[in-house]
């Protein structure tokens, strides 16, 4: 199963997050320092805590303001839902529900958790009528639902164990209460031996010499231990290369640090070291804050992963905290691949460690006053100018090293055009209708006014640039700028109506997927404007669902639920218009940036 929606209510800095959807690979939470992130985290574990978790405490986690309620008993704890989630089936989830009762494989698995740490349960989406069988489909996937896992401290190797004592240590149960030693049992772990057999194979006796037999038993025990040893430092090795692979400045751009792990043992003393480039072996604790704890990461989930957090949810606080920006870049990526195997909500401050193409994955935590408590906002929006700006600094970064990378540049309005664009033509060319060349970068300007600077810009640099606005009036406005047109001439700026074929008087890009946008508005986030749209056949898709839906509509939810509509649908979706329309589009692109 995965988590699909969540809600926290009546947690500390909490009164009411709203429901929020939680994506199915990672899911990015970003927002100022005090916002509630921790907090958002803490309470999500409590779901289906791991081992040793402790519960809800209604002194230390019921909101300190209304605990007053609690001790006049005019609240009770067993009634206040703190968590509030639901779960969406996967392949193997739906397979053994199948088995168990034909029919309920398209239901959900909806679960609470609440202040006095007892939990409800049902099904959502569920056939009717048939109570018994509801019971055993939901109990079969209660024991199925994942532990959620919280890492914020996370727990360090220590480059030097004395086996034998940790051994003893173990045996006596005197391992200490901060988990000092839980880096070290997780390196154990993925050796394959304990610390007990580890010491045991050390201590090997002396075969006596002319003594064939013992000495090949002597051989064979040093034997063990040394190929475990290397077995653990190859794979330990190869995931901090995907990551830690800094470009040496005297040797070129294409030259690399490949840092090599080795866990070596002599004697009673089992140590990490790390072989540089010149071949040096330098003890762990010897290496920068940010290697030493990229080590500890992989070492304590490798071996968390194979056990108890198998398929777990894991919730990250400030995962990468301590790695230069750049390195928490590729560390992005590495959470992806991770993210596989396992569901992850993690926070961040750091601009890095949020992609281009993730903005989709965020989710802004706010907390606009204490009264009102923490929110979490689906859409890219915030009261809070500072709940974004890790989104800001991070397009702004990547569009900054992006400016120059391509010869062929379009320039667009907004980060919605970028979407739209983007999406359709991976559509479209899947479809083998028409394709835009891969060589064009796509660079959201901000806004029609900004179009011109960028241009200009990018221009200036003897780079071939293209831009589309809309037809509405900004767009109109930018596309007599003096400037542009004389930086782009008039074959470089696209406008969206030379592509329309409706009746929109000023369309903009949006109405060039009109009847998609409208069906999907309607579907996925309950705006019903298709009867006035047919009604105002002259007006701007985008300004029917503003009138009809009012304040809640924004430009952002609809294009990221196009984007997600893309992902389950091909081209053959569209009408026959909007392909046409995207069609001449694509293709004027092309022609501009051949």
């Amino acid at each position: 199963m995965r988590l699909s929606k969540a809600r926290v209510m009546k947690y500390r800095s909490i009164k009411d997050t709203g429901w929020f959807d939680v994506e199915e690979t990672k899911t990015i939470l970003v927002g100022p320092n005090e916002a509630g992130k921790t907090a958002l985290l803490r309470a999500l574990e409590q779901l289906n805590p791991g081992p040793d978790v402790a519960g809800f405490n209604a002194l230390r986690d019921y909101p300190r303001s209304e605990l007053n309620d609690i001790n006049r008993k005019l609240v009770d704890p067993a009634e206040v839902i703190v968590v509030d989630a639901e779960f969406e089936l996967d392949d193997d989830d739906r397979k053994m529900v199948r088995a168990i009762a034909p029919g309920f494989e398209g239901c959900r698995y909806l679960t609470d958790r609440r202040l006095d740490n007892s939990w409800r349960d049902g099904l959502d989406n569920a056939p009717s009528g048939r109570k018994a069988t509801n019971e055993k489909v939901r109990s079969a996937l209660r024991k199925r639902l994942p532990v959620l896992v919280y890492f914020s401290a996370y727990f360090r190797v220590r480059p030097l164990i004395h086996l034998d004592h940790l051994a003893t240590r173990i045996d006596q149960k005197l391992l200490d209460d901060d988990q000092y030693d839980f880096g070290n049992l997780c390196l154990l772990k993925n050796i394959g031996l304990t610390a007990r057999e580890l010491s045991d194979l050390g201590k090997a006796p002396e075969p006596a010499p002319g003594d064939s037999e013992a000495l090949a038993r002597y051989r064979a025990q040093l034997d063990e231990r040394s190929y475990k040893l290397n077995a653990a430092s190859v794979q330990l090795t190869q995931q901090i290369r995907e990551v830690w692979t800094p470009e040496l400045e005297e040797g070129g751009p294409t030259s690399k640090e490949l840092v090599t792990i080795r866990v070596q043992a002599d004697q009673q003393y089992l140590k990490v070291v790390v072989e540089d480039e010149l071949g040096v072996d330098i003890e762990l604790d010897q290496r920068s804050e940010g290697f030493q704890w990229l080590v500890s990461f992989f070492t304590v989930f490798t071996a968390q992963s194979s056990d108890q957090y198998r398929n777990a949810i894991l919730l990250l606080d400030e995962p990468g905290l301590s790695l230069h920006g750049l390195k928490q870049r590729d560390f992005r990526t590495t959470i992806s691949k991770l993210a596989k195997n396992n569901q992850i909500l993690f926070t961040t401050h750091s601009p890095f460690m949020v992609g281009p193409d993730e903005l989709e994955h965020v989710r802004v935590v706010e907390m606009a006053n204490r009264k009102e408590g923490t929110q979490v906002h689906t859409s890219v929006t915030a009261a809070d100018s500072a709940a974004v700006l890790v989104l800001q600094e991070a397009l702004g970064y990547d569009l900054a090293q992006s400016l120059f990378a391509q010869q062929r540049n379009l320039v667009l309005e907004g980060l919605t055009d970028f979407w739209y664009v983007e999406a359709t033509s991976d559509l479209m060319r899947d479809a083998a209708l028409t394709d835009l060349n891969q060589k064009i970068a796509l660079l959201p300007a901000g806004s029609a006014g900004k179009v011109v600077y960028y241009a200009t810009i990018l221009h200036a640099h003897r780079l071939k640039v293209a831009a589309l606005l809309d037809s509405d009036s900004a767009g109109e406005q930018a596309a007599r700028q003096d400037t542009l047109v004389h930086t782009l001439g008039n074959k470089g700026i696209l406008r969206t109506k030379d592509a329309y074929t409706g009746t929109v008087n000023h369309p903009e890009i949006e109405d060039l997927l009109r009847e998609t946008l409208l069906q999907l508005a309607k579907e996925s986030l309950n705006w019903d404007a298709i009867a006035q749209a047919a009604a105002q056949p002259a007006r701007s898709v985008v300004d029917v669902l503003a009138d009809v839906v009012g304040q809640p509509f924004s430009k952002y939810r609809l294009a990221k639920a196009y984007v997600r509509w893309t992902r389950d649908h091909t081209a053959n979706d569209l009408t026959a218009v909007e392909r046409g329309q995207w069609t001449s589009l694509i293709e004027a692109v092309n022609k501009a940036l051949k």
